[in-house]
């Protein structure tokens, strides 16, 4: 089991047993327990009939249970494809027929929309009945090289591609991240809020148990518990998107409370400003921002703690195991400060996507992968990240393919054409944005109940404009999304929200 995440915790289970891997609303898991539950998991599932490379599928919110059962899968030689809580049937119908999972599992809210995607899933009941009981031999041989998970991401197609992690990949990262911040060395504390169905969620639970650490899983985001749990536990890493930091420094028992403990917070997805660095530096934290995407594993860049302050919109340069570039179009570096394509490499990049030979063609090419956002690299080689070329709308720290929220709002009656913007949002830092051509206005409300049908209430456009002429197109015919964000700039502040 050289270099996989199982034989990584049965180490923490030998040298830090009686440590909490995770803690979730006061239950504690030890490392020792978490091996033994997910031995029993991993056993029930070879009874059952799980070959290596099998996947199977989980539609839950966050719990002990789904900690266990995440490492029993891998533990069986089987590849964990997380569904998100939040999908409608008809998503996970269309997860599911590329993924062909062998065995399922949903949460007892989750059960009808499994059932009506056509899946017979088990109830997490079950692997919550294996958390007591004898130990178990499992005589699979977890492989390095093995895939362990299957991410799904949006991305600038309509449907999501499935991002392939290896047992290896997964702990080069977290060995990337231990060498470079020692923050996280076995029994720091971090608090992790991300969904296990994203890839920030399954990554963290994955990258600081791979560690050592302990994890505090909160169910959801919560400003006055987390600042709360930041104190009393003496937590020592806190990675979020920005607007959760600005919750927390929002709350009136900000300014008295004591994060002392913190040695290490990040923040992605949008910029960090100015004023949030110097008002948590005034409390001796140093936000710290990253770069990356999913198909690289997690961030690939951290700004340096000694310069963030001063560069509050750049993000760091590679790690001792990683680079980054900047290129034009025909593969060249960019002269410093000039914008081109960021591209990456580093041990802890997917393996590609999932039965999608064209797609990891194009984005992974000479070993280098290509993220198709435009970024700077400054004399000294740290990143700023200055656009995405993909058509991503970033809502809360998930993402949302604008390319499938068009497709389901096309479907509706009296639609000809629609295109998805992002537009600004207090809370959640971006959310869609529709416009849409016809020859009469639809019933908006009628239209929403339509996304509600077949998208994740986040995907759901908050704003809904029609055009009584036809959208703009470029040259080539294709539908002009650059001339729709001038024509819309700042459209949302004058239209009432629908959603």
């Amino acid at each position: 089991m050289a270099q996989t995440l199982p034989g990584a915790i049965a180490w923490w289970a030998r040298m830090r047993g009686a440590q909490p891997a995770v803690v979730l609303g006061g239950d504690i898991l030890t490392y020792a327990a978490w091996k033994d539950w997910s031995d029993r998991v991993a056993a029930m599932l070879l009874a059952e009939g799980l070959q290596p490379g099998d996947r199977v599928a989980i539609c839950a919110t966050n719990s002990l249970a789904y900690v266990a059962l995440i490492l029993g899968v891998i533990r069986a030689g089987g590849i964990v494809s997380p569904v998100n809580f939040r999908c409608t049937p008809r998503e996970i119908a269309e997860l599911c027929e590329s993924t062909e999972p062998a065995i399922a599992f949903a949460g007892p809210d989750q059960a009808a929309h499994m059932a009506a995607a056509g899946l017979s899933p088990h109830p997490m009941a079950v692997i919550d009945a294996l958390r007591a009981g004898d130990p178990a031999q499992v005589a699979h041989d977890p492989q390095p090289d093995a895939p362990v998970v299957i991410i799904a991401t949006s991305g600038s197609t309509a449907k999501p591609k499935g991002v392939v992690y290896t047992n290896r990949s997964m702990t080069a990262y977290a060995a990337i991240w231990a060498v470079e911040s020692v923050s996280s060395s076995p029994g720091a504390r971090v608090i992790t809020l991300a969904p296990l169905n994203t890839s920030a969620g399954f990554v963290q639970l994955l990258h600081y148990a791979t560690q050592g650490c302990t994890l505090y899983m909160e169910p959801q985001f919560d400003p006055l518990r987390a600042l709360r749990l930041i104190e009393a536990e003496r937590i020592s890493c806190f990675g979020a998107v920005p607007a959760f930091f600005e919750f927390i420094a929002a709350l009136p028992e900000f300014q008295a409370a004591d994060l002392s403990s913190l040695r290490l917070a990040t923040a992605g997805g949008s910029r960090v400003s100015r004023q949030l660095l110097e008002t948590y530096a005034a409390k001796g934290v140093t936000i710290r921002q990253i770069y990356g995407q999913t198909e690289i594993g997690g961030n690939v860049t951290m700004m340096p703690e000694h310069l963030a302050l001063e560069s509050p919109e750049k993000c760091g340069w590679g790690t001792v195991f990683s680079d980054i570039r900047v290129v034009r179009p025909d593969g060249s570096d960019c002269d410093p400060h000039e914008p081109g394509e960021i591209i990456m490499r580093s041990p802890g990049m997917m393996q590609g996507y999932w039965r999608n030979p064209e797609e990891t063609a194009k984005v992974i090419r000479n070993g280098w992968l290509h993220s198709g956002d435009i970024g700077t690299l400054d004399e000294q080689g740290l990143l700023t990240f200055v656009d995405r070329m993909k058509d991503i709308i970033i809502s809360g720290g998930l993402n949302i393919s604008a390319a499938e929220v068009e497709r389901v709002a096309s479907e509706f009656p009296g639609i000809t054409e629609a295109l998805v913007i992002a537009a600004p949002d207090a809370r959640f830092g971006e959310t869609p944005f529709l416009v849409y051509h016809g020859p009469a206005e639809v019933d908006v409300a009628d239209l929403i109940r339509h996304c509600d049908i077949s998208l994740s209430n986040y995907k759901v456009p908050r704003y809904v404009v029609w055009s009584p002429e036809p959208l703009p197109r470029l040259a080539t015919g294709k539908l002009s999304k650059p001339a729709v964000r001038e024509r819309y700039a700042g459209a949302h502040e004058r239209l009432p929200r629908v959603r």
